[in-house]
C-alpha cells in the first residue's frame, strides 16, 4: 500500500450476520486511521438490498453498499462476514456473482468466521488454505474437499486471500492488515488502544471443545466410555475395558474403532485431557497432582497429551482460562 490514497475496505452482511463479525475489523481499521492521523480506510457495508441487516443478537445495520444497484466503487479490501447459519445457509445467486467479480478486482478478499462458506459457494477458496471457526471447520472441509482447512488457526493468508477463525479472530485479522500496510508500529498501538493481544499466544484448540471425547456407538459402548470419563485415573487398558464388556480384546478394539470412529487408547487420552481441562479451570492443584487424578503416569505425559489435544501447555492453559482469586 503506497501513498496517502484513502483505501476503501467492504464488509458483506447477509440477513443473520454475527455483529461483532462486522463491528470488530471494521474498530480496528477506525483505530488505525486515529493512530496514523488520517483517512487510510474509508469503510463500507454491503448486503443484497437496502434493508436494514438484523444481525443475530437483534442489532440492525444499514448498508453502504447494493449487491445490484450500485455502480460500485473501487474496493480495495472485501471481507465477508459470518453468521451462526452460514454453514447451513446457502446465498442466493446475486450474491455469489458479486463476490466472484468484485474478488477478481480486489487487492485482497476473505472472510471472518463461518463467511468462508460463502466464498466457497462462490468458488473463491478452491485449493486454498483456509481458516474458519473450530466448531464447523470439520463441515467445510468435508463440503469442500479442494480447500485445506487449518483447525487451529487464528488467521490465515494465503496470496491476495485473507481468512479468520471465529468471531474476535476477525479483529486479529484486521490488525494483520493494519500491520501489512501501515507496519508494526501503528499496528502495535492500535493494539494497545483497543486493549488486545498484538499476536494472539496459541491457536484455537485451547478454545475449542471439538476434541472433547464425547460417548459414541451402541448403548454399551457408550456406558464404557461414561464410566471411563467418570474414573480417568483408573487403568484403562483394552483388556481391562474388554472385560467390562464381556467381549475379547481383540474383537472389543475392532468394534470400538467401528462405531466410535477412533481407538479405545485415542479416546480414552481424549477423555483424560478432557477431565484435565477441568480441573485444570476450577482448581489451584499443581500439574503432579492434576497428572496423577486424571490417569496421566506423570506431569510430561501430560504435557504432552495436552499440547496434542488443546495446542497450548496445561500452565498456559490455566493462566488463561483460570479466573483469578
Amino acid at each position: 500500500m503506497s501513498g496517502d490514497e484513502t483505501k476503501t475496505i467492504a464488509i458483506l452482511a447477509l440477513q443473520g450476520v454475527q455483529l461483532l463479525d462486522v463491528s470488530g475489523p471494521m474498530d480496528v481499521f477506525a483505530e488505525a486511521n486515529t493512530q496514523a492521523g488520517r483517512e487510510v480506510y474509508r469503510l463500507l457495508v454491503a448486503s443484497r438490498s437496502d434493508e436494514a441487516i438484523r444481525s443475530s443478537s437483534g442489532a440492525r445495520l444499514l448498508p453502504d453498499i447494493v449487491i445490484g444497484a450500485d455502480g460500485g466503487e473501487p474496493v480495495d479490501t472485501l471481507l465477508v462476514a459470518g453468521s451462526p447459519n452460514a454453514a447451513v445457509t446457502v446465498p442466493d445467486a446475486a450474491v455469489l456473482a458479486w463476490l466472484k467479480r468484485m474478488a477478481a478486482t480486489t487487492r485482497r478478499y476473505g472472510s471472518v468466521c463461518a463467511g468462508a462458506f460463502v466464498l466457497a459457494a462462490a468458488g473463491l477458496l478452491a485449493g486454498r488454505r483456509v481458516a474458519t471457526h473450530w466448531a464447523v471447520a470439520d463441515r467445510l472441509a468435508r463440503a469442500y474437499p479442494d480447500i485445506a482447512v487449518e483447525p487451529d488457526a487464528i488467521h490465515v493468508r494465503d496470496g491476495r486471500l485473507r481468512t479468520a477463525a471465529g468471531v474476535t479472530a476477525g479483529l486479529d485479522l484486521a490488525l494483520a492488515l493494519v500491520e501489512e500496510d501501515l507496519g508494526r508500529e501503528i499496528a502495535m498501538r492500535v493494539a494497545a488502544q483497543l486493549v488486545m493481544f498484538f499476536k494472539r499466544p496459541g491457536g484455537q484448540m485451547q478454545f475449542s471443545r471439538r476434541e472433547e471425547a464425547l460417548p459414541a456407538g451402541r448403548s454399551a459402548l457408550q456406558e464404557l466410555q461414561r464410566w471411563v470419563a467418570a474414573n480417568p485415573a483408573e487403568r484403562h487398558s483394552i483388556a481391562s475395558m474388554a472385560r467390562r464388556l464381556n467381549l475379547s480384546p481383540r474383537h472389543f478394539a475392532r468394534l470400538f474403532a467401528m462405531e466410535v470412529g477412533v481407538t479405545p487408547a485415542s479416546w480414552v487420552e481424549a477423555a483424560r485431557v478432557s477431565a484435565a481441562r477441568r480441573l485444570l479451570e476450577t482448581g489451584r492443584s499443581p500439574p503432579k497432582q492434576v497428572a496423577a487424578a486424571c490417569g496421566f503416569a506423570n506431569a510430561d505425559v501430560l504435557r504432552r497429551a495436552f499440547m496434542r489435544h488443546v495446542g497450548v501447555t496445561p500452565a498456559d492453559y490455566r493462566r488463561r482460562f483460570t479466573p483469578e482469586d
